[in-house]
C-alpha cells in the first residue's frame, strides 16, 4: 500500500552546551548545539520521517524557516515513487527555480534541503523496516548510481566509472558485514579536546576515554600558540606515544600562518590537521598540504556541495575527507562524495561534532566500508559524547567503535522530552 506525505512539523531545538564550553573552539568559543528538526507526516498515522540540520545557536530559526519553505514541495508525494529514481528527490529539493536564486546548493537553503532529503530517506527506511545503512548497502550498484546527481562531476567521475568502482567493491561484502557485526567501526573522539577545557579537564577526560577504549583523540587549537603547545603536550602525555592525535584549527589561520603554526605543532606527531584556513580556499589548502607533508590536511565539515569536494580532490588539497551529513544536500549528495573519494583514493572520516551528527554518520561510514571503499585503512569516524540522550535511537559505542545501528531509519528521531524541554522560545 502506498503512502503519501500529507504534512510536516518543524522544531527549533537548542541545547545550552555553551554553559560548560562543550564544543568550544578558536572560531566558535560559545556554541549552543542546535537542530533545525523536521517530521514528515503521512496518511498512515504510525509512519513518519525525521530529519535535521545542525547549527550552533543563533540562526537556527533561519534553517527552520527554509525547511518550511521547501517542505511544500513534498506534500502529496509518495516516498516509494521518489525512491524508484532516487536522484529525483535531490533535484526536486535543490532545483526549485525560484529558491535556487538564494542557493544554489549552498547556505541555509541547502541545509534545509539536507534536513528534508534525510527525512525522506528516514521515512522510506522506516517503511521498509531497515536502517538506512542496510537499505543502501544492499542496493545493486546500478541503483546506488541512480541516487547521485552527476551534473558538474563528469570531468572527474562519470556514472559509468562510478558503476565500475562499485562493482569492484562487491566481492567480500558479506565478510565485511560480519566484521562490522562483531567489531563495529573505529572512531576518534573530540570530547577531550574542546578549547574551553582546563588542563585538568583534559587529563580527566583523556583518562576516562582511554579507559573506554579510544586510541584516536582530537584537540582544538588556533587561539594562542603557547597555549596550544602546552595543551598538546598535556594531551600527548596523557594519551601516550602510540595513540593517534589530530588537531583542529577551525578555519582561523591565513595560509602562511597555518604553515608556520603547523610546523610548531609537528613534534606532537599530528595524524592530521583539520580546517587550517578558510573552508572555501581550495588553493590555500593545496599550498598548506604541500608545505607540511607528510602531515595530512583534513577538511569538509563546511564544504557545502559535491562540486567543492570535487575540486579539493582534483587539486590534492585535502588528504582526509570530512563530509558532513547536514552541510551536504542529504544522503544523495553524501553518496556522490563517497564515490568521488573512492575515485581519488582519499579516506572519508566524516564530521560528527554536534547533536545528531554521530547518529547520522555511523550509517555513512558503514555504507562506505560495505559498498564503496571496502576499506577501513586510514578511516575513523568522529565521535562526541554529548547529547545522545535526546534521541530515541542513540549511537551504541563499544571500545571506541560504533556498533551497527539496528533500528529502522536514519537514527535522528528526537524524544518528546527533548522537544518539550529544548524548543527555542517555548
Amino acid at each position: 500500500m502506498s503512502q503519501r506525505i500529507t504534512g510536516f512539523q518543524t522544531f527549533d531545538l537548542r541545547f545550552p552546551t555553551s554553559q560548560q564550553l562543550d564544543g568550544s573552539d578558536a572560531m566558535n568559543p560559545d556554541p549552543d548545539y542546535s537542530a533545525a528538526y523536521v517530521v514528515l507526516q503521512t496518511d498512515t498515522a504510525e509512519l513518519s520521517g525525521h530529519g535535521m540540520t545542525f547549527t550552533i545557536g543563533r540562526g537556527n530559526e533561519l534553517c527552520v524557516a527554509a525547511i518550511r519553505s521547501l517542505a511544500g514541495l513534498l506534500i502529496g508525494c509518495d516516498p516509494e515513487a521518489l525512491m524508484r529514481e532516487p536522484v529525483t528527490l535531490y533535484r526536486r529539493l535543490t532545483g526549485d527555480s525560484q529558491l535556487r536564486w538564494v542557493g544554489p546548493e549552498k547556505g541555509v537553503i541547502h541545509l534545509a534541503a539536507a534536513a528534508l532529503i534525510n527525512a525522506v530517506w528516514d521515512l522510506y527506511a522506516r517503511k521498509l523496516q531497515q536502517p538506512v545503512w542496510q537499505l543502501i548497502a544492499q542496493m545493486p550498484p546500478e541503483q546506488f548510481v541512480n541516487c547521485v546527481d552527476f551534473r558538474y562531476l563528469t570531468d572527474a567521475l562519470t556514472p559509468g566509472q562510478a558503476l565500475e568502482l562499485l562493482q569492484q567493491s562487491q566481492p567480500g561484502r558479506q565478510e565485511r558485514l560480519e566484521y562490522l557485526q562483531e567489531h563495529g567501526y573505529p572512531s576518534y573522539t573530540t570530547s577531550a579536546g574542546w578549547l574551553g577545557y582546563s588542563d585538568e579537564q583534559l587529563r580527566e577526560k583523556c583518562a576516562d576515554l582511554k579507559a573506554r577504549g579510544w586510541s584516536h583523540f582530537k584537540i582544538k587549537v588556533g587561539r594562542d600558540l603557547n597555549d596550544d603547545l602546552r595543551r598538546c603536550s598535556v594531551l600527548r602525555r596523557e594519551m601516550g606515544p602510540e595513540a593517534f592525535m589530530m588537531v583542529d584549527a577551525n578555519q582561523v589561520w591565513d595560509v602562511p600562518q597555518a604553515i608556520e603554526w603547523i610546523e610548531q605543532l609537528r613534534p606532537f606527531d599530528p595524524w592530521f590537521v583539520e580546517e587550517p584556513t578558510s573552508p572555501d580556499d581550495i588553493l590555500g589548502h593545496q599550498a598548506i598540504a604541500k608545505a607540511v607533508r607528510p602531515i595530512r590536511i583534513a577538511t569538509g565539515e563546511m564544504c557545502h556541495n559535491r562540486v567543492m569536494f570535487k575540486q579539493f580532490m582534483q587539486a590534492d588539497a585535502l588528504q582526509v575527507c570530512q563530509l558532513d551529513c547536514c552541510r551536504l544536500g542529504g544522503v544523495n549528495e553524501v553518496l556522490a562524495v563517497l564515490l568521488l573519494a573512492r575515485r581519488f583514493d582519499i579516506p572519508v572520516c566524516p564530521h560528527a561534532g554536534g547533536v545528531g551528527l554521530c547518529e547520522y554518520v555511523q550509517h555513512i561510514s558503514m555504507i562506505d566500508y560495505l559498498t564503496v571503499s571496502g576499506s577501513m585503512d586510514g578511516r575513523v569516524t568522529e565521535y562526541s559524547d554529548h547529547l545522545h540522550e535526546h534521541l530515541h535511537e542513540p549511537v551504541s559505542m563499544r571500545g571506541g567503535r560504533y556498533q551497527l545501528p539496528q533500528d529502522p531509519g536514519y537514527s535522528v528521531r528526537f524524544t518528546d522530552a527533548a522537544l518539550n524541554g529544548f524548543s527555542f522560545g517555548s
